[in-house]
């Protein structure tokens, strides 16, 4: 009642109260009628003739809202692949078909494909595009001639001494936490050791590992974060004032914010500024400008190097300039937004792929020791960092890599892909033009009809001839012409990291059974990795 005698005895607030009243009501219509009605008479009419296809939830063929609150849940994809066993094609949105059936994958993906990167890149993109969101074809093919060569792998082959560097400072700190080696039964992992003894966080060093080395492979710049045990790095605002941050608490949040988010492509601007005033999502946008910020500092940083005449060896130089010394003329905004993705996707995915293979050797202690022996058959007792040469061809090494990459690919979500305007036949079947149409990459390496026992990490199934048959069907890196530029430096770095790990040290996980956490973005993001580690006495065991 007091609220109500204010109200009268103020007439004019009253007066406020019905004179909002209207919007309200009407702003309330038009969402339902905008994002309910209208979609589900579009869902009735079925102009693409899409309702042939089972919908993932009652709703999803008018709305996308289902899609996003599975990503909320933690792993869309490994949800996708249990209801893709029942199901090769499901309707996840009004638009948007998920796939689950391995000629999908050239249909979708392959080198002839007539399906082009959907909308998502073009809203998602910032003021240019990288080699990864350009969505116009011959765009992307006059940014892939440009940066052909600095990802050729005659040139990675002669960065492998910032890998070394790289690798040595990530065994300074190694050495220095180093425990007793612990009796058999813990190095079995059938007891857990001392935790006190848990004195290496392996998920964060390899990203520090990844993050150093991409930084200095594209930019010829010494980060330091293995030096310093930390991520914290000098960020450049547009007024030229600079502060620290975090770097891996910049890169992330704006991938999961995404995921959580991007579900109408013509709303999802307007709705990215609109969640800011909820702290959670808001955190996510300061993040992603503190990494606009870093990535402006590190361009600006190389920038003054080249004006100085500093003709380095590095993905920089190629951007600036043709392998004739000819100036390639791209705006400034293109260049930042090249390092940009090559920082981003150059670290994140090989740092989780690197922390997933130690996983998944650790819990499978009979492939670590094949590939041990393996690996001791080539490399000096005192050899520290692995050549390359040594081992880039050894067969189980690969197949170890590879077989963790199948079954969690550090890029697990389904890279979304539009049907041409005409229309395009994918599993036999025609599919309507301007259709998002995707394929996790979890989802098709987990095919029982490809990977028998899929869910288990079986390395020999890459050996020999058959595990070349299944090469088509690894596309951790995706498949075609929009497959990974970088997936060479990535062999390079996981190569050389896990051959030199295994070969100098022994780890041990938390306890027996342990299990690494995982949350699906567009990455397949990983929780701590709190391992014992110490030196294996190689003469001893010889």
């Amino acid at each position: 009642m007091a609220s109500l005698a204010t109200s009268i005895s103020h007439p004019d607030s009253m007066w406020s109260i019905f004179s909002v009243a209207p919007y309200a009501i009407g702003l309330t219509l038009f969402s339902v009628a905008y994002f309910i009605v209208v979609p589900y008479i579009e869902y009735l009419r079925d102009p693409k003739g899409l309702r042939k296809y089972p919908n993932l939830t009652p709703i999803s063929g008018f709305s996308a809202l289902p899609f996003m609150f599975m990503a909320s849940r933690g792993f869309r994809s490994m949800e996708l692949s249990e209801l893709h066993k029942k199901h090769p094609v499901i309707r996840t949105g009004p638009n948007t078909l998920s796939y689950g059936h391995a000629q999908a994958i050239k249909d979708i993906y392959g080198h002839n494909t007539k399906c082009t990167k959907d909308g998502s890149y073009s809203v998602t993109a910032g003021s240019h595009f990288n080699l990864a969101d350009v969505v116009d074809k011959p765009d992307h093919a006059r940014k892939r001639k440009v940066l052909s060569s600095a990802y050729a792998l005659k040139n990675l082959e002669s960065w492998e001494f910032k890998v070394t560097d790289k690798v040595q400072r990530m065994f300074k700190h190694f050495d220095k936490v180093c425990t007793v080696a612990p009796k058999e039964d813990v190095a079995s992992g059938k007891v857990a050791p001392d935790p006190k003894d848990l004195t290496l966080d392996l998920r964060s060093w390899t990203n520090f590992f990844t993050l150093d080395a991409i930084a200095d492979i594209g930019l010829s710049e010494h980060l330091g974060f293995l030096d310093a045990g930390n991520d914290m790095c000098v960020a450049e605002r547009k007024d030229g004032s600079t502060y620290q941050t975090s770097l891996r608490e910049a890169l992330y949040p704006t991938a999961r914010k995404q995921s959580l988010i991007l579900w109408n492509y013509d709303w999802y601007p307007t709705l990215n500024k609109m969640v800011n005033v909820i702290p959670y999502f808001g955190k996510m946008q300061t993040s992603s400008e503190n990494w606009e910020n870093i990535m402006w500092r590190r361009g600006l940083e190389r920038l003054r190097r080249y004006e100085a005449g500093e003709r380095l060896d590095d993905f920089f130089q190629a951007l600036m300039e043709d392998k004739n010394g000819n100036p390639n003329n791209l705006e400034w905004g293109e260049v930042v937004a090249e390092c940009n993705i090559m920082m981003n996707a150059g670290s994140v995915t090989t740092a989780i792929a690197i922390a997933n293979v130690m996983y998944q050797l650790l819990r499978n202690p009979r492939t670590l020791v094949k590939l041990r022996e393996e690996l001791d058959a080539v490399l000096d007792e005192d050899e520290v960092v692995a050549d390359y040469d040594k081992v880039k061809h050894l067969p189980y090494l690969r197949a170890c890599l590879d077989e963790s990459l199948r079954i969690f690919p550090p890029t697990s979500h389904g890279l979304p892909r539009e049907t041409p305007a005409e229309g395009t036949n994918i599993l036999g079947e025609w599919v309507a033009g301007n259709t998002s149409v995707s394929m996790s990459a979890l989802v098709a390496h987990r095919l029982e009809s490809i990977f028998p026992n899929a869910d288990q990490y079986i390395p020999e199934r890459w050996l020999g001839e058959e595990g070349k048959a299944l090469q088509p069907y690894l596309i951790a890196f995706s498949a075609g012409a929009r497959s990974c530029i970088g997936r060479n430096i990535s062999y390079l770095e996981q190569t050389k990291a896990i051959a030199s790990m295994v070969h100098r040290y022994d780890f041990a996980l938390a306890y027996p059974g342990w299990e690494l956490k995982r949350e699906e973005t567009m990455n397949l993001i990983l929780g701590d990795m709190p391992v014992k580690i110490w030196r294996r006495d190689l003469g001893a065991e010889a």
